[in-house]
């Protein structure tokens, strides 16, 4: 009785906590009264405790007791730095670390350190190689079988953990937490280069690469390395053709996600990107950044041909085709080239009937938005193109060209046949008649 009469005087002196796992609490603890048979338990597979909320069973009562909380939420170990608390004080000790720096655990083969047990029994298996769980479904193989378990519910389908906001769910707690962080705003993991903050450690080590150059993954077909393995997959799709992301609206296929939601955009006429100089929207932000140049002149693209300056490398490489001549853009219906291939598409417009632009005052419909644009004039009466001369206004840049010519008497449409000249071109149509006889 000499063991229980001293465990009585000294618990009062013991926390709530520390009794929780007092020896005499958790039944390992061997003594006269007690005896080998708790002890014994963990050499066969006798679990007299049973949870009345679940049915798991467990070989201790201490065992029971922290798996209880998981059930009630009792949290009753507070870490004294910065206040989170635990169920059970083996994850206290575990979570004290973090503050501490302590990494008691360390790797014989590699010097590694962790500060659990677990972690470094994880890391040991990248040494061995060792994969002793099996997928039924797939074959796949694991080294945990947390790991397996968690696998399993690609199969399944299984997402347990649920978002307590707006209740989407995922299959793995890390998910749900790293998800968390969209409602939070918390962003724990800090760039210590340019002290940029990140919500997940992944998108913290990806940005890294920014400052070091390091492009870890790399590509078999043309040798071309990518700082992040999502990128080295979406390019993989330039060699492969796969195009898994289709519009459901026309059913057209994209290489990739965004591409996919910029391309929705022409369906639903969003425009979520606003110019702060003159307030004109864009379904695409870097068409809002190409705008921007226009509003700070920059023009750093010249040709080398006739000096002329541009503010985008492509505008360059349609002007240099003024000068060579190319047309790469062939029409597969009437052979006619273009040189942009918007003015190819645009012409495919004349074969196919195609008028996607319509008028909301008229219904009126049009192959080309310009046209659209200069319609709309007829319903606003705006007339933005003006004569310097005579402040004479017109609502299309066309008329206005062709008013100039009033003033500066220039004739630039000739006859072939008699070189009598005229300022517009269907009055130059008008005299052709003359030559091959037909009535004006």
């Amino acid at each position: 009785m000499a063991t229980t009469s001293v465990w009585s005087e000294n618990a009062s002196e013991v926390s709530e906590g520390s009794l929780a796992n007092s020896p005499a609490e958790s039944e390992e603890y061997i003594s006269p009264l007690h005896g080998h048979e708790p002890h014994l338990r963990a050499h066969t597979t006798e679990k007299p405790f049973r949870c009345e909320e679940c049915g798991k069973q467990f070989s201790y009562l201490q065992h029971l007791k922290v798996h209880i909380r998981t059930h009630t939420g009792e949290r009753p170990f507070k870490c004294g730095e910065c206040g989170k608390q635990f169920s059970d004080a083996g994850d206290l000790t575990k979570h004290i670390r973090i503050h501490t720096g302590e990494k008691p655990y360390r790797c014989e083969e590699c010097g590694k350190r962790f500060n659990q047990s677990s972690n470094l029994k994880t890391h040991m298996l990248t040494h061995t190689g060792e994969k002793l769980y099996k997928c039924e479904e797939c074959s796949m193989q694991f080294s945990l079988l947390e790991s397996l378990k968690i696998h399993i519910r690609t199969h399944t389908g299984e997402k347990p953990y649920r978002c307590e906001e707006c209740s989407q769910q995922f299959s793995q707690l890390s998910h749900m937490k790293r998800h968390m962080r969209t409602h939070t705003g918390e962003k724990p993991y800090t760039c210590e280069d340019c002290s940029k903050q990140f919500g997940d450690l992944s998108d913290l080590k990806k940005h890294m690469r920014t400052h070091t150059g390091e492009r870890p993954y790399k590509c078999e077909q043309c040798e071309k390395k990518f700082g992040a393995l999502n990128s080295l997959k979406t390019h993989m799709r330039t060699h492969t053709g796969e195009k898994p992301y289709k519009c459901e609206e026309c059913y057209k296929p994209f290489n990739q996600l965004v591409h996919l939601k910029r391309h929705m955009r022409t369906h639903t006429g969003e425009k979520p990107y606003k110019c702060e100089e003159c307030s004109k929207r864009f379904g695409d932000r870097s068409d809002l950044r190409k705008h921007m140049r226009i509003h700070a002149g920059v023009k750093p693209h010249r040709c080398e041909e006739c000096g002329k300056q541009f503010s985008f490398p492509g505008d360059l490489k349609k002007h240099m085709r003024t000068h060579t001549g190319e047309k790469p853009y062939r029409c597969e219906e009437c052979n006619k080239q273009f040189g942009d291939l918007r003015n190819l598409k645009k012409h495919m417009r004349t074969h196919t009937g195609e008028k996607p632009y319509r008028c909301e005052e008229c219904s009126k419909q049009f192959s080309q938005l310009g046209h659209l644009k200069k319609h709309m004039r007829c319903h606003t009466g705006e007339k933005p193109y003006r004569c310097e001369e005579c402040s004479k206004q017109f609502t299309t840049l066309s008329s206005l060209k062709r008013h100039i010519r009033t003033h500066t008497g220039e004739t630039p449409y000739i006859c072939t046949e008699c070189n009598k000249q005229f300022s517009r071109q269907d009055l130059l149509k008008s005299h052709m008649m003359t030559h091959t006889g037909q009535e004006a």
